[in-house]
């Protein structure tokens, strides 16, 4: 029963999957053929057949309805976060089971996935922002060897790469106007995934106050910062299979919950409509908790020592 509900599961996903993107396809062309008829038609849009009265005029009035649910069906799912999926889910579980109690569970799981899902997107752009310093030291190292004056070199190199982030704006004056380019580095250090630019200050520093070779310093600062990158990477890799583990643990009681349904008992009506239901349904709850945080507190522990 257990392989039985996996391979359905899978054969959902891979369905869903070919339908998605079988759906992208169809508004991609559909998109250029809109595009294509645009551009053939006149830049005035009035007058003859290109008119709202005339053939081309009609063709786009047909299309509308059916573009504009296409773009509401955008903004709605823009608008509609992943975490209120558990009130979704919950609001479900609640007609099925006749409790309000899966409502309760679901609400109170908004703002847990809220967090997580800012915290994921607050991780990607920190990795992003670390790719960016990369990217700076290395492009300003061969305009320091091009022949250019470290502030000309930084100049170009900051709009090629845009590893200063928010504080590009400050650095980039400080170093039109011949400032203090190290202590606007250091400050723009301070952003998450930016402390690489402290590296970047000192090697400043050290090549206009005792004149040492910038370029060489770069070079230096940018293999380092590479393989810290890369020792990252390989960590999250090590750490993917407790990941794993973690997720499969966490999915084992929805698995119980379906077992029982296709055994023909009612495991919702026992949980939530007995007292050792409830009591079992706390208990689980609680410990499901406990054994997610553990294992990411693990997780984090792992990759703060590295």
């Amino acid at each position: 029963m257990g392989v039985a509900l996996v391979c359905l599961g899978a054969a959902a996903w891979l369905a869903g999957g070919w339908h998605s993107g079988v759906r992208r396809a169809r508004m991609v062309l559909a998109e250029g053929r809109t595009g294509g008829t645009g551009r053939t038609n006149g830049t005035d849009g009035s007058g003859g057949a290109d008119g709202p009265g005339g053939a081309s005029g009609a063709g786009r009035t047909g299309a509308h309805p059916a573009r504009r649910m296409t773009d509401g069906w955008r903004h709605v799912r823009s608008r509609l976060r992943p975490e209120w999926w558990s009130a979704a889910a919950g609001l479900v579980l609640a007609l099925l089971g006749h409790s309000v109690l899966p409502i309760v569970a679901g609400a109170a799981g908004v703002p847990v996935l809220r967090r997580v899902r800012l915290a994921g997107r607050e991780r990607r752009a920190r990795e992003r922002r670390q790719d960016a310093v990369i990217a700076l030291c290395g492009t300003l190292a061969g305009e320091v060897r091009a022949g250019r004056q470290p502030g000309e070199a930084l100049l170009c190199a900051a709009h090629d790469s845009g590893g200063l982030g928010d504080a590009q704006a400050a650095v980039l004056a400080e170093a039109r106007f011949g400032g203090d380019v190290p202590g606007a580095l250091a400050t723009a250090a301070g952003q998450p995934g930016a402390e690489g630019l402290r590296g970047l200050a000192a090697c400043w520093r050290v090549a206009v106050d005792q004149g040492a070779g910038l370029a060489a310093g770069l070079d230096r600062l940018e293999g380092a910062l590479r393989a810290e990158r890369d020792q990252r990477s390989d960590l999250r890799a090590q750490l993917a299979g407790a990941r794993a583990t973690a997720v499969m643990l966490a999915g084992l009681p929805v698995l119980g919950l379906l077992l029982g349904v296709a055994l023909g008992s009612d495991p919702l009506h026992v949980l939530l409509h007995t007292g050792a239901g409830l009591g079992c349904l706390l208990a689980g709850g609680v410990l499901e908790g406990l054994g997610v945080w553990w294992v990411a507190r693990i997780v984090r522990g792992a990759e703060a020592a590295s």
